[in-house]
């Protein structure tokens, strides 16, 4: 099972202004081929068909520590392309075009479709596909996938990060490239412990550390590249077996965490009259109000 907390991983800075085109381009970083979407259901599903658990605990209490971790990413980067597409249009009599700016935008079903959020698509409006999937049912080859899977991601977020220089958009790139960089390194210590194989050498994947972005300093000094949460309070204590001793970069001691990063609030998205987004008007707000006291026997 899984338990929602109504937290963020991290806190993200306020968006100073609108940007539906970079919006569009963080898009890749959540249903494109190597994006959050793809992290998170190549795991889910390895984590669903993985088989001899018991007999091979430590790998699949890594797969599926960082399964629950992904989660939170779609929500960071879904977050964070609506807090920059904030503002893109601005109230008006349907007559008037309020919406005329999308038709300028680079993609336009943020303005037809989702009432100015996230896609659960790329960054040219390719809808998530599921035979981005890979389970194969091998151990070895399933974390050598998912090693080559999070060194893309990586690449492709340092990508956007140079297409963009909006703060929200970077800061959250930031700390995925330090929380990226983790799961590479798991990864490459597994097929260590799996193979005998120094995965570890090859790392990391562009050969260009966090410490090139502005943005994932912050997250770095932190401490947070050489942290693992098992995103449980109880299970998948086994990580430890894999998740320990120095980061080859830094030298840092690894650190297995029981439990969950401690987040932040989760932005509160105003309405879009232009949008019919959320359609409550302040009469119908009222009456569902007064239900709602009804119902609670107030």
């Amino acid at each position: 099972m899984f338990q929602r907390q109504n937290r963020l991983q991290i806190e993200l800075p306020p968006s100073p202004y609108a940007d539906a085109n970079a919006a569009a381009a963080v898009q890749e970083l959540l249903g494109g081929k190597f994006g959050e979407m793809s992290t998170l259901n190549n795991y889910l599903y390895q984590s669903f068909n993985f088989r001899e658990k018991k007999k091979l605990k430590p790998f699949y209490d890594l797969v599926a520590s960082i399964t629950a971790e992904e989660i939170g990413h779609v929500e960071l980067v879904a977050t964070t392309i609506n807090m920059v597409l904030t503002g893109t249009t601005s109230p008006g009599d349907p007559d008037s075009t309020p919406l005329k700016p999308g038709v300028d935008k680079r993609n336009s079903y943020f303005f037809i479709s989702t009432a100015q959020t996230a896609l659960a698509g790329d960054s040219m409006g390719r809808p998530w596909a599921g035979d981005y999937v890979f389970s194969s049912g091998n151990l070895v080859l399933d974390l050598l996938h998912n090693f080559f899977l999070e060194c893309g991601a990586r690449t492709h977020k340092m990508r956007v990060y140079e297409m963009t220089d909006h703060p929200t958009a970077r800061a959250m790139i930031g700390y995925l490239l330090v929380r990226g960089g983790v799961h590479v390194l798991a990864y490459a210590k597994a097929l260590e412990v799996a193979t005998g194989v120094d995965i570890k050498k090859l790392i990391p994947i562009p050969n260009l550390s966090n410490d090139h972005f502005e943005a994932a300093r912050k997250y770095e000094a932190m401490g947070l590249g050489n942290k693992l949460y098992t995103f449980s309070p109880h299970d998948f204590k086994d990580v430890v077996l894999i998740w320990n001793g120095q980061n080859p970069q830094t030298g840092a001691k690894l650190e297995v965490i029981q439990g969950t990063p401690e987040g932040a609030p989760v932005p509160d998205l105003s309405g879009l009259p232009e949008e019919f987004a959320p359609g409550i008007s302040p009469e119908e707000f009222m009456e569902i109000a007064q239900r709602l006291k009804k119902n609670a026997g107030l």
